[in-house]
């Protein structure tokens, strides 16, 4: 679970520089970028929901 959480963050960071990028510079390239990190994102958090609830249940 916290390989999941370590690439969690990485996404995010990604996803976060870019999407500042995008809304500060109108870098366009950084959207896109963005969108697909925030895509990943989903997965990983549906993830990291079901390896949260298999953790509880312990």
């Amino acid at each position: 679970m916290e390989n999941l959480i370590a690439k969690i963050q990485e996404v995010y960071n990604a996803f976060s520089t870019d999407a500042s990028l995008q809304a500060g510079k109108g870098n366009k390239a950084a959207g896109t970028r963005a969108r697909k990190a925030s895509l990943e994102l989903e997965k990983l958090m549906k993830e990291f929901r079901k390896a949260s609830l298999e953790e509880s249940k312990k």
